[in-house]
C-alpha cells in the first residue's frame, strides 16, 4: 500500500475550503487504508493501534476520522474507542477514491512580503486556496513556492522545504508564514504553539456588538450534522479550546468594523466564533452572514446590501497583521498588509451610508 499522510483526507484537514462541494458520489465508500490484526493481537484500543502504524498521524485525528464513520472493523462503523480483536479487518475510506497527492511547481504570481534564508512571508490574495487537497490539486500558494523555491522534488504537502507554519481560509486575505528549512519550521511552529506570536485579523461583521471589547470562549469542533462547517460546543465535551479578542475599530449602524486578536488557531475561529455571539462576518455563505440580517425593508437598502455583496464576493476577513521572532538572528518582525481593495470599498460604502443615515 503506498504512504499517504491521514493530514492530507479531507475529513482531517485543517482548511476545507479546498474541497470541492456537490461533486461526491452519494453514500459511496472508497477504501484508502486496510489492517489486518495479528493472530495474537491483544485488545488495544483502535485509535492506539492505527497511530502507531500510519506515518504522521495523531491520535486526535484518528478520532476525528472516526467521529465521521471513516473507520469500519469489519464493514462496520467503530468509534475511537473500540478495541482491536485478533483478525480484525480494520479499513479507513472516505467518499472519494484515493488519489496520491502531488506538488506539481506552478508558475504562480506571489506577493512576497518579506523572505530570506529560512523563512517567507507572503500576502495571500483572496480566492487562493493554500495547500492541495480535493478539487484543487493545482493553483494553489504551495504549488507556487514550489516554483519560487525551485523544487520539483516535493511530495508531500507539508515537506520541511514547503513548511507551512499556519493556514489561512481560501476566500480569507492576508499574511501567511512560511519555513524554507526544518529547523526553521520547528522553531515556528512553536511559537504558534506557545501562543507567543501575533496575529490580528481586520473583519466585518453584522450587527452593533454592545461593548467596544469583549472576548469569546468556546471550543470549536467539526459540526456532526454539516463537515463542512464548524461549530461551538460546550467545554469539555468536543472540540477543541478557542478564545478570539475583538475590538471595535468603527460601527456603521447595521454593521461594525472589528479587530479580532488570536490566542489559538482553530479552523474557521473568527467565523465561528463571531456567529457564535451573534454577528456572523459579512457575506459569509457558510456561517449565514451572505443574507440581509440587520436593517430596514426597504428596496432601496436591500440593493445597496446586494450590491455589496457584490463588491466582495467573500466574507470581509483579512490576516492583517503578524509578528514572531526570527528563528535563527532572535530579532521580532512584525508585519501588517494593507486591507484588499475588495472589501476596503465594502467599508468605504458602509462609513457614506452610516453617515447618510445619520
Amino acid at each position: 500500500m503506498t504512504e499517504q499522510n491521514l493530514d492530507d483526507i479531507d475529513f482531517l484537514s485543517e482548511d476545507d475550503d479546498g474541497i470541492v462541494e456537490g461533486s461526491r458520489e452519494e453514500n459511496r465508500k472508497f477504501e484508502h487504508y486496510r489492517f489486518v490484526a495479528d493472530k495474537g493481537q491483544t485488545m488495544l484500543r483502535i485509535d492506539k493501534f492505527l497511530s502507531v502504524r500510519i506515518e504522521g498521524i495523531s491520535r486526535n485525528r484518528i478520532q476525528q476520522a472516526a467521529d465521521a464513520d471513516c473507520i469500519l472493523v469489519n464493514g462496520q462503523p467503530v468509534k475511537s474507542s473500540y478495541k482491536v480483536k485478533p483478525l480484525d479487518v480494520i479499513s479507513i475510506v472516505m467518499d472519494r477514491p484515493r488519489r496520491e497527492l502531488e506538488i506539481i511547481p506552478e508558475d504562480i504570481p506571489l506577493d512576497i512580503v518579506y523572505e530570506d534564508d529560512v523563512l517567507m512571508v507572503i500576502n495571500k490574495p483572496a480566492g487562493m486556496v493554500v495547500h492541495p487537497g480535493h478539487g484543487n490539486y493545482t493553483g494553489t500558494l504551495v504549488n507556487a513556492v514550489a516554483y519560487h523555491l525551485n523544487r520539483d522534488d516535493i511530495r508531500d504537502m507539508d515537506d520541511p522545504r514547503l513548511g507551512l507554519v499556519h493556514r489561512i481560509d481560501k476566500d480569507t486575505s492576508g499574511l501567511l508564514l512560511v519555513a524554507k528549512t526544518p529547523e526553521a519550521k520547528t522553531n515556528l511552529c512553536g511559537q504558534f504553539f506557545r501562543k507567543e506570536t501575533k496575529r490580528m485579523y481586520a473583519a466585518l461583521v453584522w450587527g452593533n456588538p454592545a461593548g467596544d471589547h469583549g472576548t469569546i470562549e468556546g471550543n470549536i469542533g467539526r459540526d456532526p450534522n454539516d463537515r463542512m462547517r464548524m461549530r461551538v460546543f460546550p467545554d469539555g465535551d468536543h472540540g477543541k479550546p478557542a478564545v478570539t479578542h475583538y475590538s471595535v475599530l468603527e460601527r456603521f449602524g447595521y454593521v461594525t468594523f472589528v479587530q479580532c486578536r488570536l490566542e489559538t488557531g482553530r479552523t474557521h475561529q473568527i467565523r465561528v466564533h463571531m456567529k457564535q455571539i451573534g454577528h456572523p462576518l459579512f457575506n459569509d455563505e457558510r456561517y449565514g452572514g451572505n443574507e440581509i440580517l440587520r436593517g430596514t425593508r426597504f428596496a432601496k437598502y436591500k440593493q445597496f446590501v446586494f450590491n455589496c455583496f457584490a463588491l466582495c464576493p467573500r466574507q470581509c476577513l483579512h490576516a492583517q497583521t503578524l509578528g514572531f521572532v526570527h528563528p535563527n538572528t532572535g530579532e521580532e518582525l512584525y508585519f501588517e498588509s494593507d486591507i484588499p481593495e475588495d472589501m476596503q470599498s465594502v467599508i468605504d460604502k458602509w462609513r457614506a451610508y452610516g453617515s447618510v443615515a445619520r
